[in-house]
């Protein structure tokens, strides 16, 4: 075997380390419980009413009023939500964010196992 070949092969011991993270990655993403994609944001609004302290004073706006937005069936889609919704949408959108990057590292080390394996292998 010539010595460009023989670097492309992962020790046993590298490859075992591998898939134990992977291993570990799964269960960490296994692990989380609400998951939500899009963005909350919080708003106040103007009513309109031309004699309401809210047409004058931007901190006499109505609100804060909870929305969540999110793409579904490639449509974008908005919920008002009330506080305690907003609260939990808040929750299970950081949880994506965590699945994400936990997807991001197993695809690192995946992909370090595969492209070091000897060609046609």
């Amino acid at each position: 075997m010539n010595k460009s070949r023989a670097k492309s092969y992962i020790s046993a011991s590298r490859r075992k380390g591998i898939r134990q993270r992977t291993k570990e990655l799964r269960q960490a993403i296994r692990s989380i419980d609400y998951i939500l994609s899009g963005t909350l944001r919080q708003r106040t609004k103007v009513c309109g009413r031309s004699n309401c302290r809210c047409a004058n004073d931007p901190n006499a706006r109505h609100g804060p009023y909870y929305e969540w937005s999110r793409l579904e069936n490639r449509r974008l889609v908005q919920s008002v939500l009330s506080i305690e919704q907003a609260a939990w949408v808040e929750y299970a959108i950081a949880n994506h964010h965590k699945i994400q990057e936990l997807l991001k590292l197993c695809e690192r080390e995946t992909a370090e196992d595969i492209l070091k394996r000897p060609k046609g292998a």
